[in-house]
């Protein structure tokens, strides 16, 4: 498919990378009082919480969007939360679904979450689907972006058929390049923004299996690939943080999607090295579009308008009503 310098322009004097990064989660509020909460059981005897934002209860089996969120997120972000509305005012329902760890509960096995774990996703679909769902749409962002092209990148032809497209924005589709990006000195706060974040889980996880994590000495971890190395590698079944992210990186899969797809990564995006712009793997699918805007930031894409929507809703609304 082409790959497209795409129409968003960011209003004046938001053009930054940093700024469309850091701003919104800042100063962005969306209403999320209207979430069900529902709690799926997992087969391992762990559990995945969900949150339903439903136009109304004769909706159900109809239009889904499934929204993965990024790294340390959660399912009432508002970069989560805006898409939901979106969806909702054009009908469809929406299933926003919290990582393992990441719904406010810390789960109950050694694993948590990482970014290959696609299983987790399927579970929900799955799950969806079993509730009537045929025309299933994954949305996702950064970490959650890259997972869910993973998962349908490894599902390759047997996708099933109800999952009907992709759209993920502002993705670390090389993850050892973008742990990398992360570690440099530009970086730093949000490196430091991170680990703090993940360190309060990996001290709940020594106390829950402390013969499998050792939680002393952690402010020495000052990259991923100190952190995955010590934890997200072992914990999960990786060798090290190199084959975590070889294993985990959907930019070796995104040949074998077979289901429209749409990829937006902003040029000025703080998190995103070259690496990260798969252009040669989008000119040669007939499935996945590629859009580089020059700016956009990491989960930005800031506009200014009544309705306090962002341009990444609109961009998912266009494509989801093309493949619908």
């Amino acid at each position: 498919m082409p790959v497209i310098d795409c129409h968003y322009r960011p209003p004046f004097l938001l053009a930054n990378g940093y700024l469309q990064s850091i701003l919104p989660s800042l100063v962005r509020r969306i209403d999320c009082d209207h979430f069900e909460r529902e709690r799926l059981i997992t087969d391992d005897g762990d559990f995945l919480d969900l949150d339903w934002s439903r136009v109304s209860p004769s909706s159900m089996g109809k239009t889904l969007l499934i929204i993965s969120h990024g790294l340390e997120g959660h399912s009432r972000r508002p970069y989560v939360a805006g898409i939901a509305r979106e969806a909702n005012t054009q009908g469809w329902d929406a299933l926003a679904w919290n990582f393992r760890s990441c719904s406010g509960e810390m789960n109950k096995t050694l694993r948590f979450y990482h970014s290959g774990a696609t299983d987790d996703l399927q579970r929900v679909i799955e799950h969806a689907h079993g509730l009537g769902y045929q025309h299933i749409h994954l949305v996702g962002f950064s970490m959650g972006g890259n997972l869910s092209l993973l998962y349908v990148g490894r599902q390759g032809r047997d996708l099933p058929q109800h999952v009907k497209s992709v759209v993920a924005f502002s993705v670390p589709c090389d993850l050892a390049a973008s742990a990398l990006c992360l570690a440099e000195r530009k970086n730093k706060i949000f490196m430091w923004r991170f680990l703090k974040d993940l360190k309060e889980k990996i001290e709940a996880k020594a106390i829950d299996f402390p013969e499998a994590v050792n939680a002393e000495n952690y402010h020495q971890i000052k990259t991923f690939q100190h952190f995955d190395d010590r934890y997200t590698a072992p914990i999960h079944g990786f060798n090290d943080a190199a084959d975590y992210w070889a294993q985990s990186s959907c930019k070796a899969v995104l040949k074998d999607i077979r289901i429209p797809a749409l990829l937006v990564n902003a040029k000025n995006d703080p998190f995103l090295p070259e690496p990260c712009f798969p252009y040669a793997e989008a000119r040669e699918s007939e499935w996945l579009s590629l859009e580089v805007p020059r700016s956009g930031g990491h989960v930005g894409f800031i506009e200014l308008n009544r309705r306090h929507a962002y341009w990444m809703e609109r961009r998912v609304v266009e494509f989801v009503k093309q493949h619908s």
